[in-house]
């Protein structure tokens, strides 16, 4: 558990050195390098979150030109939830963990939005890791579209700039599920760990596809669960070489627009114009929580067929044994994972996307509920992944309680 903290803590340092690195568009504005620098800091860290495109380069998805509401559900959420043994105030802990929006849905109806902090339903925050999630979607639809053949092909067979690199012998299969086997240090407190020597070469220009190319292997493909962002990255590059498209614009037409988004999404882009597809992504929570309600529809929306309802099957089933639930030999973490979403196992049968300083897509098809959570924690380095797991008992409380108040 204590690498899977590790890499997940290290992923908006990553972001931030990738996009710092943009010295031809800062070099000569001092502010925003401070702004870069002091990004975690808790005096600006909601601000930050809520305004990523202000400090960074972006490029705009566009929202859907027939936007749906969500129908309306009054509903209150609990008072109280357990977590290891202990009754807990919810509202609380929404305060402890710095929540800037929660948003609940039940049967697919707008039960429950709430902002913080000076956050509002039009604010879009920096997704970090959930980005992942999203870019899982999109393969499974270039694959329903017979862009993307199947998961077993090799990733150089769309990307031969990877055939010397780590990636080489490495199966779709494989980076979907983070078993490339590359080796990759995410301790962003060693300087010369590969996520700061990420941040530094793309400080000196270089892009986050040549950086992705110097990586190497650790270990064979396919036999270990290791969290590397770059896998996602490798996913981005498949997609854009697959489609023919930016990440973005193929995410504007296949997804995005046809899911009835309220509002224009935006991606983290390095300086040539490639999407941080690892945790780039930055989106209104209503918007967020679209992808938990398509998932929770098996891909449907509006009566289409939006993500092949077979991935989304085998995006939230962990298959290998290294990807099942629990304490795991062949995993570096206790959560499931399945196609870049995670499943914590137990009873309740639901999965959730999942990233740094708590940010969560959460769904419980047993329950018809969805919850997107936007937060800006600024002790995540601490105690974050703790959090995490008591964050996770938190949404199962409300599924349940509204489950009842819904019969």
């Amino acid at each position: 558990m204590a690498a899977a903290a590790a890499v997940k803590r290290t992923i908006a340092i990553v972001l931030v050195l990738a996009v710092a690195a943009l010295a031809g568009v800062y070099g000569d504005d001092l502010r925003r390098v401070h702004r870069v620098n002091q990004l975690f800091e808790p005096g600006v860290i909601v601000a930050n979150f809520r305004s990523m495109g202000s400090m960074f380069d972006t490029r705009t998805v566009a929202a859907s030109v027939d936007p749906v509401a969500f129908e309306r559900h009054s509903a209150v959420l609990p008072e109280f939830y357990d977590f290891e043994g202990e009754r807990k105030p919810l509202a609380q802990f929404l305060e402890d963990t710095w929540t800037t929006g929660l948003v609940v849905l039940v049967n697919g109806q707008l039960a429950h939005q709430e902002y913080f902090l000076g956050n509002d339903s039009g604010s879009r925050t920096i997704s970090w890791s959930v980005a992942k999630s999203v870019v899982s979607a999109l393969v499974g639809i270039a694959l329903g579209e017979g862009l993307i053949k199947n998961t077993g092909e090799a990733v150089t067979d769309y990307v031969p700039s990877l055939a010397g690199s780590g990636y080489a012998g490495t199966t779709l299969e494989d980076v979907l599920t983070m078993s490339s086997g590359v080796r990759f240090d995410e301790d962003y407190g060693d300087f010369n760990s590969d996520i700061n020597r990420m941040g530094r070469a793309i400080a000196f220009g270089t892009s986050i596809d040549e950086f992705v190319r110097s990586l190497q292997p650790e270990r064979p493909p396919g036999t270990y669960h290791h969290y590397v962002s770059m896998d996602t990255q490798v996913l981005a590059m498949v997609l854009r070489a697959a489609t023919g498209e930016t990440l973005s614009s193929y995410m504007q037409s296949r997804l995005w627009q046809r899911i009835g988004t309220e509002a224009d999404a935006y991606w983290l882009v390095d300086d040539k114009g490639m999407e941080l597809a690892f945790g780039g992504l930055n989106a209104t929570l209503r918007d967020y929580a679209r992808l938990g309600q398509l998932y929770l529809q098996n891909g449907t929306w509006g009566g289409e067929q939006v993500v092949p309802a077979e991935w989304v099957e085998k995006s939230v089933s962990p298959t290998a044994a290294r990807l099942q639930p629990g304490p795991n030999p062949s995993s570096d973490s206790v959560l499931g994972y399945g196609y870049q979403w995670w499943i914590p196992g137990g009873d309740e049968d639901d999965f959730l996307a999942l990233g740094i300083y708590n940010q969560f897509v959460y769904v419980n098809p047993a329950r018809s509920v969805v919850i997107a959570k936007s937060s800006a924690y600024p002790q995540y380095n601490k105690d974050g992944v703790a959090k995490e797991f008591e964050t996770i008992a938190m949404f199962r409380a409300i599924a349940r309680h509204l489950e009842r108040d819904d019969r």
